[in-house]
């Protein structure tokens, strides 16, 4: 049976719970316990999936299906345990599965409350698997205090006491601000933020304080007095250059000491952290730095792309040599020539969206790419427009467009050779959508096999002719055009198993050229970087060299 850590969280940034329950769950399981990371999302969006990147940043897909919180990514690139549907919960799916049940007649005619109703479902939720791992790390997300998490902070009380003594422990990240004026750390905002905890009936067993400067040994013995916690168990969280550090960093200050201190597990076994170790010289010791354009339409907003920014940097750490991502807004050549905006970058990558806008200047960057002999990587719509853009300029079918964007519209204008899928095959059955389905959840999602052509380029990449990898789409490129877009040079290289669905392009007589229907981001990890990510890295860095 699992013993569970429950992370909740003061004024932190917002890497701080995520990044910190990551980098415990890498550590745990480098002293040999197997773990499983939940996140418990208190605000009431049903499906992250809906939601604009601006709102929520990425929406990270798991290989049965669920469109998650970004969280869940970290949590996948340091522990490599892939995540799943029940990993991941909103307060909207929790209100949702009461109200259907009650409907259903489960209640029996009782009235609905938050305690015991709510708090009863969200427990049911944690408890989903405890059986299967040595240790569940549940992490709250908000801020205590924030009315929204009231329903998730009483039910995660319930629940540590419904559990023997000793199978639940609480982690609190508090932030400990520094002013330069006074030349002090602050504790007072943690004492206010464990304050507010223990006013609901939780108290802290360990404080993980984010600041920027070492925390003095008086101030750590005032924060273990007022906050009622081993001074050992105040656990320092500095800044970092970066996220990959942040397990071997946590160890120094003590963070799985402490954890396993407050679960009396002792002797210990001792935590191998080779892995780790040569992650971080990796990530320093590098030969040179190749310039990589990831041109999108959510630009302003570097989470939105967060797993392709990861991926990046692991593909640089496997070919050591610095990655410097620079973010070019798609709409900005819109109208205008895309060379001055793509000259003196050695690879460019155009990831997935939705919608029109920005789409014509990611055409044009796979144009420049295509043209220019310049490595390019197209992900989800980014493997659309190249096939949009080879159809235009190669194929001569000068009104190529998707169907999306004549829906957008509300008009035909484009011939479509990306068109909306209305049926796939998952496993044994068959999957149908029409165009005027609900957007939540009724993409193509999760993991899909594809079968790759021998001798192809991505063929070599995998090492295989068979991969399976992560989709989130509702439009697809019509295989009708296959034959006369390869006769103009654009290879598909990848399809599905029933021959039906594109799911890579390649271009011939072309260093790396490729596009994927799916999100190979998704799966990369800084110990283990995805093929593409790796080989697209080491295309740019041969491109470095010439230069």
């Amino acid at each position: 049976m699992a013993k569970y850590i429950f992370i909740t969280g003061g004024v932190v940034s917002s890497l701080g719970k995520g990044l910190a329950s990551a980098a415990l769950g890498a550590l745990l399981q480098a002293r040999g316990f197997s773990v499983r990371l939940r996140k418990l999302d208190p605000y009431l969006n049903v499906d992250p999936g809906t939601m604009s990147p601006f709102e929520h940043g990425e929406v990270f897909v798991t290989d049965d299906g669920a469109e998650t919180d970004l969280d869940l990514g970290h949590y996948e690139r340091f522990t490599g345990v892939a995540a799943r549907n029940t990993d991941s919960v909103s307060s909207g799916r929790i209100y949702s599965t009461v109200l259907e049940k009650e409907r259903r007649g489960d209640y029996l005619g009782k009235t609905i409350q938050v305690v015991p109703h709510v708090t009863n479902e969200i427990k049911d939720f944690l408890a989903v698997g405890e059986d299967e791992v040595d240790f569940m790390l549940c992490e709250i997300g908000g801020t205590v205090g924030d009315i929204e998490g009231l329903p998730f902070f009483e039910a995660i009380r319930q629940f540590s006491h419904d559990k023997p003594r000793g199978e639940c422990i609480f982690m609190h990240l508090t932030l400990l601000p520094y002013l330069a004026a006074s030349g002090e750390l602050k504790t007072k905002p943690t004492q206010h933020s464990v304050k507010e905890l223990q006013s609901i009936g939780i108290a802290p067993d360990i404080l993980v304080c984010r600041s920027e400067q070492p925390i003095p040994e008086k101030e750590r013995e005032k924060i273990a007095l007022f906050c009622n916690v081993r001074k050992e168990h105040v656990v320092a969280a500095y800044d970092l250059k970066s996220i990959y550090e942040a397990p071997l960093a946590y160890h120094r200050e003590g963070l799985d000491q402490a954890v396993l201190d407050a679960f009396n597990i002792a002797p210990a076994p001792k935590p191998d952290l080779t892995v780790w170790q040569d992650v971080q010289d990796r990530i320093y010791s590098t030969d040179g730095a190749v310039n990589i354009a990831i041109v999108g339409k959510y630009t302003q907003l570097e989470d939105a792309y967060k797993s392709i920014k990861e991926a990046l940097v692991h593909g640089g750490m496997a070919n050591r040599i610095k990655v410097n991502v620079e973010w070019v807004d798609a709409e900005v050549f819109d109208h205008e020539d895309a060379a001055p905006h793509l000259e003196g970058y050695h690879a460019i990558l155009v990831p997935g969206g939705f919608g029109e806008r920005g789409t014509e200047g990611k055409i044009k960057a796979a144009q420049f790419a295509r043209e220019r002999q310049i490595p390019y990587l197209g992900i989800c719509l980014g493997m659309q427009m190249a096939v949009i853009e080879a159809a235009r300029n190669l194929a001569r079918i000068e009104t190529a467009g998707s169907e999306e964007f004549d829906h957008e519209a509300g008009q035909k204008r484009f011939e479509p050779v990306v068109y909306h899928l209305k049926e796939w095959v998952r496993g044994n059955h068959a999957v149908k959508r029409q165009v005027d389905d609900d957007k939540g959840g009724t993409m193509r999602l999760g993991a899909y096999t594809a079968n790759l052509a021998e001798g192809s380029k991505v063929a070599e990449v995998y090492g295989a002719t068979t991969i399976e990898e992560r989709h989130r789409h509702r439009y697809e490129v019509d295989i009708k055009y296959r034959d006369k877009l390869e006769e103009c040079g654009l290879s598909f290289s990848g399809m599905s198993p029933d021959g039906r669905l594109p799911e890579i392009v390649e271009v011939k007589d072309h260093p790396w050229f490729i596009g994927v229907q799916f999100h190979p981001e998704l799966k990369s990890k800084p110990f283990a970087p995805h093929p593409l990510f790796k080989d697209f890295v080491r295309a740019a860095k041969e491109v470095s060299r010439l230069v």
